[in-house]
């Protein structure tokens, strides 16, 4: 890894390792395991949070009006 990579990888927050091609065009992030977890467990909450804002003006549904509608579908 060249000094190039080493300031690029401040950029990244997750970044151990950038693997350039031969222009310095960024091509692979090496990261470590426990923070990739991490990463997805954020974009998994963050997609839970934006699909709960978009029903949160919606009436709530009981059992039987879920299945109901699930069976319209």
């Amino acid at each position: 890894m060249n000094n190039t990579d080493q300031i690029q990888t401040n950029k990244y927050p997750f970044a151990e390792e950038l693997i350039t091609d031969i222009e310095g065009n960024i091509k692979k992030v090496v990261m470590d395991f426990q923070e990739y977890l991490r990463l997805l467990e954020a974009l998994e909450d963050e997609g839970l949070i934006l699909a709960m804002k978009e029903v949160e003006s919606e009436t709530p549904l009981n059992f039987d009006q879920a299945l109901a509608e699930l069976e319209k579908e």
